[in-house]
This record gives C-alpha cells, sequence and structure tokens, in this order.
C-alpha cells in the first residue's frame, strides 16, 4: 500500500529536468523514446509525449502512456517468464482474491506468470481461474507481531527465496503490494534488469521533501543534498539475479540499523531509496503504475492509472 506522506505535492514531474537540463519540449525523440515509439519511420520523430519527463539524467526511459509499443516488446519478451511476489500476511489475505483477479485480466497477458504467494495463511488463498502458462505458488511463512516488521522482512524472504528457487524459476520478479487492485495494463515495458517506480506523492517534488532517512546513523541515510527521485515500496522489481542483490542488501541493511538500535523513517521503502541512490535503476515507472484515488487527485498527465489502493482500514488489518 501507499505509505500516507507527501501526498499533497502533485503537479509535473519537473524536479529532475530543471536539475539536470533536460527538458520536456524537445522537439525531437532521445535514443530511449526511439526505441519505444512506434514501428513506422514518420513515428520516431515526433515524440508522443511532451508534457512529461521521459528520461532520468542517467539515460533510462520513464515509462507512461505513449512512450511504448505492446506488439514490439510482447514479441521481445515472448519466451520470458515473470515472478510476482506478493505478501499476504494476517488480514491482508483478505485483499488476495481481488489482486489476483485483476491481475489475471490485466497482468502480462499472454505471457507466462508464476503468482509467489507468501502468506502465514495458506488456507485462506483463493481458488481463481488462470490462464494457460499462468500459476499460483503458496509459500507459507511465518507472521510478525508489528507490521513494521512484516513489511521490513519482506525483503529477506524475497532475498532467500530468490537464492533457493526464483532463480531457477522465472526470469524477472515483479515485486508488489497485495492491498491494491490492476485497473488497466501492466505488460513487459515495465521489465527492465532493475526498475523502480516513482512514488505518487513525491513525483512532481524536489528532493528537499522527500521523505528520505535523514539520520547519519542509519544505513539508509540519505543527506539532504543527494536523491533523484522518490521510489515507491510498493512495485519494484527486475531480473532475479538483480532483484536479490537489491533485496539481499536492504535486509543486511536493516540488519545492521537492528543493532544499531534504530529503525528507518519508512522501514524497508527507506532502505529502497537509499539503494536504488546507488545502485541506479535501468527503467523508471511513472504514477501510473502506483495511485491511491482517495488520497490523490489524478492529474491529467496521468492518461491511465493501472495499479491503484484499495479502500483499507489500516488499523484493523494491520494489527490483526
Amino acid at each position: 500500500s501507499l505509505r500516507p506522506h507527501g501526498l499533497e505535492g502533485m503537479g509535473v514531474l519537473l524536479y529532475a529536468a530543471k536539475s539536470t537540463g533536460l527538458g520536456v519540449q524537445s522537439p525531437l525523440c532521445s535514443f530511449g523514446q526511439i526505441l519505444l515509439c512506434g514501428p513506422h519511420p514518420c513515428d520516431l520523430l515526433s515524440p508522443r509525449r511532451v508534457d512529461v519527463l521521459v528520461m532520468t539524467p542517467w539515460f533510462a526511459p520513464i515509462i507512461w502512456d505513449g512512450t511504448f509499443d505492446s506488439a514490439i516488446l510482447d514479441a521481445q519478451f515472448r519466451d520470458t517468464t515473470i515472478g510476482l511476489t506478493v505478501f499476504a500476511i494476517k488480514k491482508y489475505v483478505v485483499f488476495l482474491r481481488l489482486f489476483l483477479e485483476t491481475a489475471e485480466k490485466y497482468f502480462m497477458v499472454g505471457h507466462k506468470v508464476t503468482y509467489y504467494v507468501f502468506t502465514d495463511r495458506p488456507a485462506d488463498v483463493p481458488q481463481i481461474a488462470l490462464r494457460a502458462g499462468r500459476q499460483v505458488v503458496v509459500l507459507h511463512v511465518g507472521s510478525y507481531r508489528r507490521w513494521q516488521d512484516i513489511s521490513m522482512h519482506r525483503m529477506e524472504m524475497i532475498s532467500n527465496f530468490s537464492r533457493q528457487r526464483f532463480l531457477h524459476e522465472v526470469d524477472y520478479l515483479v515485486c508488489l503490494d497485495v492491498d491494491m487492485k490492476f485497473s488497466d495494463h501492466v505488460g513487459v515495458e515495465i521489465l527492465a534488469p532493475l526498475f523502480g517506480t516513482l512514488h505518487p506523492g513525491f513525483y512532481a517534488a524536489d528532493r528537499q521533501s522527500f521523505t528520505y532517512e535523514r539520520r547519519p546513523l542509519s544505513r539508509a541515510y540519505i543527506p539532504r543534498d543527494e536523491g533523484d527521485f522518490y521510489y515507491a515500496g510498493g512495485f519494484f522489481g527486475g531480473s532475479v539475479p538483480e532483484v536479490y542483490r537489491l533485496t539481499t542488501a536492504c535486509h543486511q541493511a536493516m540488519t545492521a540499523d537492528q543493532a544499531q538500535g534504530i529503525e528507518a523513517v519508512w522501514h524497508d521503502e527507506s532502505h529502497l531509496n537509499r539503494y536504488l541512490l546507488s545502485h541506479k535503476p535501468s527503467k523508471v515507472l511513472s504514477p501510473e503504475y502506483l495511485w491511491d484515488e482517495r488520497m490523490l487527485q489524478r492529474p491529467p498527465l496521468l492518461r491511465k492509472l493501472r495499479y491503484v489502493a484499495v479502500p483499507k482500514n489500516h488499523g484493523e488489518i494491520r494489527n490483526r
């Protein structure tokens, strides 16, 4: 789910453009845009989006509606197997049915998918109809008293299972929160060696507003004069080896923090942001891929909402 912080900062994503000199009104396609534009030569010099930033300062594409061609990418990733990890611990299992049903409608349609469901309540995992080449694998794990501990141990569990089985079973991992639903196409356009998603509460903000961990004692610490974007903890992924490296590093950092008696301000999300600052993602997903309609007013630049939060009572769900 979205962390309920910083959701008031809205607008066009201009911060990186202003701070690096990358404008959003260039009349020519960047190389990344050419790769993602339509198949006809006449399209190559006609960028489909000039209202948003489509490239990071390190030349990683930022994925918005209109910046990719699904047919080309589906062919490119035709033989790819995708693993989706989701945690349904304690009462969060109630979100699984809607999550899986909407995933079958919108997530990686036409591709081989394994849903890895981490849960302490395997008997409560719903049975749903699956498309050909897709399966649900239930991974029985323990629970923790505090929801913060569940959130932080997610990195440890993804790391362990990546080493034990994911490396041998799938090509890419997509790591998502369960208290959400798919509402539009989410396909292979997101796949890259390492990708993160812009947090919808900060995609228009400058780095001074980001809620990074600011205490130097924490391994998640980011100084106020550093930072690229603020990434959401509820949607990240990449190739299995890259996700293994990310989750292992975050788990080790959280273990070191625990030994120092400190807990990062936004738990695993804080450590994710620290990691992605030092290890730049090769692709960045726009807020189309993570949104909360109850807390945020949808701006015109968001043509699609692909993955959205569902209503919930945080206190009731987290404490049972």
